[in-house]
């Protein structure tokens, strides 16, 4: 990988028929073909192991805050702590990760998120965990997160280069979901089985995997990055880049409407499953498990195909809005069941798409800044949404509340849409293509070639 500008001076990206960044890599044949790189096959299976601890954390966190307060309220408390440090700090965070070395913060930050794990079990399975040791031990993962998440994003960079950089990122998705599959449901035997407790401690000892990888790693193999010099105004300076270029602010203005609106699932399928369909908790485990195949099939689907362009960011957001739309006026529980898996697989193309496209178009000394903003926004748009969906389901229903998501993402997907058409200088094309109709965006000087001989 160039340490240079790079990204940073080539000319805006075309959002429709052309790559989305500079120096695109060819499209991949194989689905797993980063796996080939030592370094960053090393990561990946430490991810495996750590994303299962995680996954069985967010489930035992849940469970041990309502057993001990008997509170929904209390469990949110516990979510919105974890959060709130991101959507307050998450732009210093993205500082420090331009400013240091990657491999060495993450040793810090998964280290420091393996110590809260043990210390909550040590309390829970001592007898003398309180809610409040909860809310402690959420917030230091969330302060922890601050670091760690635009570090691992752009550490994967770093790991295979841009060549592979669509298919390592669509790998990890792909890891996360199916980690979603398992780490609930080994959570559930251990707490009925043996206790919270030794879910927690699970996790922490989960973190020997990623960390020991990292520790194995060759750093002679990695894509060297410059790193952002220490001054002053750099958090101001990462936010002016984003905002001065139309494909890094876009994409992400589409994910935060997306993430805000059309995300919030345990708000729309609880409500589904419990007053819609009145079929219970297990409805609503085999809605989000049907979801997390598809979330699992758009990742490695993602990871085929090697590379990321706007215009299928734009239509997989577009898809994602009308299929909430349709799954709001199911009639049958079994309609809504399958919907879910096109659903996964379209939300998942979305994320990785934005993620993959900002990464490419970015300055490698300004990815930490850049990539902390975007998962603020992501990562923050389903708390703040919460509330309003939440509101909306409550007051007019479940239908309606899924259907007003669905068309605040496929609207926001058509209006970014046009903007980057705009940007780009294409226009609307119309025609027939095989005996078939055939509506594309086009450069508008090749429709203005086209005109007089039509």
């Amino acid at each position: 990988m160039s340490s240079g500008p790079g990204a940073a001076s080539a000319p805006a990206p075309d959002p429709h028929d052309s790559p989305p960044t500079s120096g695109a890599p060819a499209r991949t044949s194989s689905m797993f073909s980063s796996l080939k790189v030592r370094n960053y096959r090393l990561f990946f299976m430490g991810q495996v192991v750590s994303n299962i601890g995680t996954w069985m954390q967010r489930i035992a966190q849940d469970w041990l805050v309502l057993s001990l307060t008997g509170s929904s309220a209390a469990v949110g408390i516990t979510t919105a702590l974890q959060f709130l440090p991101m959507l307050l700090f998450g732009l210093y965070g993205g500082v420090l990760v331009d400013r240091l070395r990657k491999r060495p913060a993450l040793l810090v930050t998964q280290s420091a998120m393996a110590l809260t794990a043990i210390a909550l079990a040590v309390l829970t399975l001592t007898g003398h965990v309180q809610v409040w040791h909860v809310y402690v031990a959420a917030f230091a993962v969330g302060l922890a997160t601050v670091v760690d998440n635009p570090a691992r994003q752009s550490f994967v960079s770093e790991l295979v280069g841009p060549g592979q950089l669509q298919n390592a990122v669509s790998l990890n998705s792909a890891n996360f979901q199916s980690a979603r599959l398992v780490g609930p449901a080994v959570a559930g035997l251990l707490i009925t089985g043996v206790g919270t407790g030794y879910a927690f401690l699970f996790n922490g000892l989960s973190f020997i995997a990623p960390l020991t990888g990292l520790l194995l790693m060759r750093a002679r193999e990695l894509h060297v990055v410059e790193r952002a010099p220490r001054g002053k105004g750099q958090l101001r300076e990462g936010v002016r880049y984003v905002t001065g270029r139309p494909e890094l602010i876009w994409p992400i203005v589409l994910v935060g409407f997306v993430g805000t609106f059309a995300f919030n699932f345990p708000v729309y399928l609880s409500a589904f499953a419990d007053d819609v369909f009145h079929a219970g908790a297990g409805a609503y485990s085999m809605f989000n498990t049907l979801m997390a195949v598809g979330s699992v099939a758009g990742a490695l689907l993602a990871a085929r195909r090697g590379t990321a362009r706007l215009r299928l960011l734009i239509v997989a957001a577009m898809a994602f809005g009308a299929l909430e739309i349709l799954a709001a006026t199911t009639p049958e529980l079994w309609m809504f069941a399958l919907l879910m898996v096109p659903l996964g697989l379209f939300g998942m193309t979305v994320n990785v798409t934005t993620n993959t496209s900002i990464q490419m178009s970015t300055d490698p000394a300004m990815r930490g800044r850049v990539m902390a903003l975007y998962m603020m926004i992501f990562l923050g748009g389903s708390p703040v949404g919460a509330p309003i969906v939440g509101w909306i389901t409550d007051t007019y229903g479940a239908r309606v509340g899924l259907a007003a998501g669905g068309a605040v993402a496929a609207l926001a997907a058509a209006v970014i849409g046009l903007i980057l058409a705009r940007v780009g200088n294409l226009r609307l094309s119309v025609g027939w293509h095989g005996g078939h109709p055939r509506v594309r965006f086009v450069p508008r000087e090749q429709q203005e070639q086209l005109a007089p001989a039509a």
